[in-house]
């Protein structure tokens, strides 16, 4: 019985290199269409797949105080993230935040390739996408050979049809959730389906749509080869020491097919010519042939390899994850001991400690004092000395609040002209105003005082803010 089981899986695995006698790394001349196998970077891609992108399509939806939690609106200048709202002035932060993920980026790289190519990059999770849609409809790879070459027909119709439609409503689906994290999600979708978008609405969602039906439908790999720069400059990133897909050379060679009963000669390597590894391939490349540019880490190789070595009872690992020092014998560096990975991380602790204390200081309202310079003071008729100052209000609130101007320091018995009133200060914009500060020519005894304004909201006491300031008066002899 264990012999019938024995040459029952070694039948199905010599049925593989059936398919194919050779294979070339595809350069665009035809479409690969990529066999989908079951295993543990599969999984991987599929769960980092999901955890990035199905947040850029539900996120414009999550409600905050009955207005949209997360939103970029470019319009009226502001970021809102839930109750905080981040304006122009703030921008410094952005930068960081982009700072932070490019040295992750490069990071990541560093130490183990093209993880974002393999796993989260959007090129890669729709092309996925499209792809497992296709081998729903059309069947497995050589399903959709067979279509791709047969002439035209009711059934190649209705499958392309079929395939195309769905495609299309992806596309579609991606340039709307691409466009409401900009505008209202629910205003976006009234105007949309009642035809009322602004032109630059049409634009965008033209662009999305069509661009991600063209990249992920028909170019897939070729965009990783040709259109994608990250593909060239990775290869400064990453050194000798760097862990990514590889080949085991000196394992699996000198490859040869798998022998019914006597199973592989004594001088054969591991490697028994299946082409399983490049069948996977979402680029079509042959992970044996050494690193390749159209090598994007996915990983799929190593679970089509290790399925086959399962059924061969040869050990796993002739494909794994492991750094061109390891293949050649040399002593293998912890990630810490990388510099380059280190200065990396510096950088990205950086960025993080600026956001964050940007975050937390950031406040609902800020407040800038301007003192007149010519004059600096003005003498009253009363000898009383008086100075103008240009008040500039930023409301990062979603309201209209009205503030109360006060001053500490400063003259004994000074006096705050202007406003009696509280001026009100506009919600997501800068208001400004003018304030007079007037005092006893007696009690003026330096020529500059320190004084710090306050502003205070009347509707809310908690939205507050402070700037030091001076009075200038005359010198004194």
């Amino acid at each position: 019985m264990n012999n019938e089981a024995e040459n029952k899986e070694m039948g199905a695995v010599t049925t593989i290199y059936h398919e194919f006698e050779s294979w070339n790394a595809n350069l665009g001349e035809k479409t690969i269409h990529a066999k989908r196998m079951p295993g543990f970077f599969r999984t991987i891609k599929n769960y980092t797949q999901l955890a990035l992108w199905l947040p850029f399509f539900l996120g414009p939806y999550l409600r905050w105080n009955d207005k949209q939690a997360i939103l970029f609106d470019i319009q009226n200048r502001q970021f809102h993230f839930f109750s905080l709202t981040v304006l122009p002035q703030d921008i410094w932060m952005l930068s960081l935040v982009l700072l932070m993920a490019a040295m992750t980026l490069f990071a990541v790289t560093s130490v183990a390739s093209r993880v974002w190519c393999g796993y989260f990059c959007f090129q890669t999770a729709w092309t996925d996408w499209f792809t497992w849609l296709e081998d729903k409809i059309e069947g497995n790879p050589a399903a959709r050979r067979k279509l791709d070459d047969a002439p035209l027909s009711l059934d190649k119709i209705k499958k392309k049809g079929l395939k195309h439609a769905l495609w299309m409503v992806l596309a579609l689906l991606t340039g709307i959730s691409f466009s409401v994290w900009f505008v209202d999600a629910h205003t976006y979708w009234d105007n949309l389906i009642h035809f009322n978008l602004p032109k630059v609405g049409w634009v965008v969602l033209a662009m999305f749509f069509f661009g991600t039906y063209i990249l992920a439908g028909f170019l897939r790999e070729q965009a990783c080869f040709w259109l994608c720069p990250y593909a060239r400059i990775q290869g400064v990133m990453s050194d000798s020491q760097t862990i990514l897909p590889a080949y085991d050379v000196k394992r699996g060679e000198p490859r040869g097919k798998l022998r019914k009963g006597g199973g592989a000669v004594a001088e054969q390597g591991d490697c028994i010519d299946c082409f399983q590894c490049v069948q996977v391939c979402p680029t079509g490349v042959d992970i044996r042939n050494g690193q390749q540019l159209g090598c994007i880490t996915c990983g799929l190789c190593l679970d089509a390899c290790d399925a086959v070595m399962d059924k061969i009872g040869k050990p796993r690992g002739l494909i794994r994850y492991a750094s061109l020092d390891e293949f050649s014998g040399k002593r293998a560096r912890k990630i810490y001991q990388h510099p380059r990975t280190l200065v990396y991380v510096g950088i990205i602790l950086v960025a993080l400690s600026g956001i964050v204390y940007g975050l937390t200081h950031l406040g609902a309202m800020t407040l800038r004092v301007i003192p007149d310079r010519q004059p600096l003071f003005v003498t009253m008729s009363d000898g009383s000395i008086q100075n103008k100052y240009e008040f500039k209000v930023v409301n990062k609130t979603d309201k209209d609040i009205h503030v109360k101007v006060s001053a500490e320091g400063g003259i004994s018995g000074q006096v705050i002209i202007g406003a009696e009133e509280p001026p009100i200060t506009h919600h997501g914009r800068g208001t400004s105003f003018t304030i007079f500060v007037k005092a006893p020519g007696a009690n003026v005894t330096q020529e500059i005082t320190p004084i710090e304004f306050r502003v205070e909201g009347v509707e809310d006491p908690a939205v507050s803010a402070e700037y030091n300031s001076k009075f200038n008066g005359p010198k004194h002899e």
